[in-house]
């Protein structure tokens, strides 16, 4: 399926007329310069580890980074402390570092929330997961 490119905003989505709000797209200059150096090397560890996995459309907006293939697999939300990291995964992750789990209703599909606070956060296990989350992602 061809990705849908929304005439206001130009940004990209999965579906035809996906529901969104069409915010301007940043670039990572813009959206960092008033953050703590480390939420930016953390947004660079996760396109580090990305890049091993395949092509991905990175929009960032300014509530935080959308990382897609045809439809959003992972993001980045900026807490006061933290990146937020959220994955969609065809499972549910029981894990200690999982802080909460959202699930698609009817779906098996579910949105597993990580916090992050340094680089180093982004580890193998992350990594893999981010890898599951593209590989379950459609493309």
């Amino acid at each position: 399926m061809a990705p849908w490119i929304c005439p206001e905003c130009d940004r990209q989505f999965g579906r035809r007329h996906q529901s969104h709000l069409c915010a301007p797209t940043l670039t990572a200059d813009q959206h960092f310069a008033s953050r703590p150096p480390a939420f930016r090397e953390i947004y660079e560890a996760v396109l580090a580890t990305l890049g091993h996995v395949g092509p991905v459309v990175v929009d960032v907006v300014d509530v935080g980074v959308l990382i897609k293939r045809a439809r959003t697999f992972a993001e980045l939300r900026p807490r006061r402390d933290r990146f937020v990291l959220s994955l969609w995964l065809s499972r549910a992750l029981d894990h200690p570092r999982v802080r909460r789990t959202v699930r698609r209703p009817g779906s098996e599909r579910a949105a597993h929330f990580f916090d992050l606070r340094a680089a180093a956060d982004v580890d193998d296990e992350i990594a893999a997961w981010l890898a599951e989350a593209y590989d379950a992602s459609p493309d």
